[in-house]
């Protein structure tokens, strides 16, 4: 039987230092590659094709959770499963929507990741037990329904929100997108017309209210 081919992206050394050490025992599964961000992630599919992808939330440069999305669009036969500490309704919510495969709550039990990585690489979904069933069930009954302001930006103008509550300047955004500073110019005005937002601080404390960027980036 093939082994499941798994890849890490997270941007703690020693969690994916963890995951690597425990990933090792199990028969069934090579890991295939490790990123710390989810550009890199994206590189890594590209060229390793992996079954399966660990993907935290949290991450520089381009989140788990946009990553998520473009995987599902790229990378159609990629599985995504969402690594976190929240197992609050809006952040299941948000990973699912992202495309998510599954969620697990990083203080789960080990044995959890391996029925996890097993269960999305059959095709299915898996929450983790620590994700309480109310809160499974006010997921499934949202996926589809509102959204918030944070997902009705376009995935580039959320690009664009994170670099730039990551203190990226509009040159440095320019150069890391591939584009003008012009035209990374007007992504910036397009999102804050979209947000009724029009400073930058204040754009980068809204980053940091709806989870796109932790406080300490």
């Amino acid at each position: 039987m093939a082994k499941v081919r798994v890849l890490l992206a997270d941007d703690h050394g020693l969690f994916r230092a963890g995951i690597r050490a425990l990933l090792r025992t199990l028969d069934d599964v090579a890991i295939v590659g490790e990123a710390a961000d989810g550009r890199e992630a994206l590189r890594l599919i590209a060229t390793q094709h992996p079954d399966v992808v660990l993907m935290d939330i949290m991450m520089p440069s381009l989140n788990g959770l946009d990553a998520a999305a473009r995987i599902g669009r790229a990378f159609p036969r990629t599985r995504v499963v969402i690594l976190s500490m929240n197992s609050d309704e809006d952040s299941v919510l948000k990973a699912l929507r992202a495309g998510a495969a599954a969620y697990l709550v990083k203080t789960a039990d080990p044995v959890e990741l391996e029925l996890a990585i097993r269960a999305v690489a059959r095709g299915e979904r898996f929450l983790s037990a620590a994700v309480s069933a109310h809160v499974v069930a006010a997921c499934l009954g949202r996926v589809d329904k509102e959204q918030t302001s944070l997902e009705r930006l376009t995935p580039r103008q959320r690009e664009v929100l994170q670099l730039i509550a990551e203190g990226q300047t509009t040159k440095a955004i320019a150069a890391r997108l591939t584009i003008s500073a012009k035209t990374a110019e007007a992504y910036r005005s397009e999102l804050m017309k979209a947000l009724d937002i029009h400073d930058i601080a204040s754009l980068t404390r809204y980053a940091i209210r709806t989870g796109l960027v932790s406080p300490d980036s």
